[in-house]
């Protein structure tokens, strides 16, 4: 049954993988899109709910000279300390899964399109229609983060390994997004997975079947690997 009646689609991936481009594509579509990473930046935020609970279980050393959280100083904590992450994810999980579940509530758009690092991993894919994994091979993941972040190959691969396999993610997918090729390769997958949506006992129909995604070409997703924890 749809979730709030609406097709929600649980969208996927590991770190530099792509994820967040194909996210771009769907809203484009028509799609109404949740970047569930996005929504971690807002509730660590001062005044915001998660911003106190953190703070009194990392302690202040993760403070910018603002009083923001550094999300980079939390980062390198929980990647280092699977305990810590655990720590970190039982304060941010319920809160963020209050956040999303109004926002598919309240969304007009007949599709919703739910990017989650964790989607799989928290219970989320257990709510969606369908679920696209967006894959690439693991020298592409390091080389991009290098380039787009600055990080060493030992930083790349901690911040990779510290995720569960791309294969164990595919293995729960119904699509398997490969965005090992060029820009245009992935948009034609993204239109052709859309077109072929059940919406209503019928195809997406959002938009007319001969529209293109416009955007551009495929960036590395690279936003969400400083604290990449989602969302119960």
């Amino acid at each position: 049954m749809p979730y709030h009646g609406k097709t929600l689609i649980g969208l996927t991936g590991n770190i530099a993988c792509g994820k967040s481009t194909v996210l771009r594509q769907l809203r484009e579509l028509g799609a109404y899109t949740i970047d569930a990473d996005m929504l971690i930046h807002a509730i660590l935020r001062k005044g915001e709910p998660a911003y106190w609970p953190v703070i009194t279980e990392f302690g202040p050393g993760i403070l910018d000279a603002e009083g923001e959280i550094d999300r980079r100083a939390l980062g390198r904590i929980v990647f280092a300390d699977p305990e810590r992450l655990r720590k970190l994810e039982e304060i941010e999980h319920p809160i963020v899964r209050r956040v999303i579940d109004q926002e598919i509530g309240d969304a007009q758009e007949p599709v919703v399109a739910l990017d989650a690092i964790k989607l799989i991993e928290s219970g989320w894919a257990d709510k969606c229609d369908v679920v696209w994994v967006v894959t690439c091979p693991r020298d592409q993941q390091i080389e991009r983060l290098m380039q787009t972040r600055g990080y060493t190959p030992d930083e790349a691969e901690m911040r990779i390994g510290s995720q569960s396999a791309q294969e164990e993610k595919a293995q729960r997918a119904n699509l398997v997004i490969d965005n090992a090729g060029t820009p245009e390769e992935l948009r034609q997958q993204v239109l052709e997975a859309w077109e072929a949506l059940e919406v209503g006992g019928r195809g997406s129909g959002v938009r007319d079947q001969g529209s293109e995604v416009r955007g551009q070409a495929v960036e590395p997703e690279v936003q969400d690997d400083e604290v990449e924890v989602i969302d119960q």
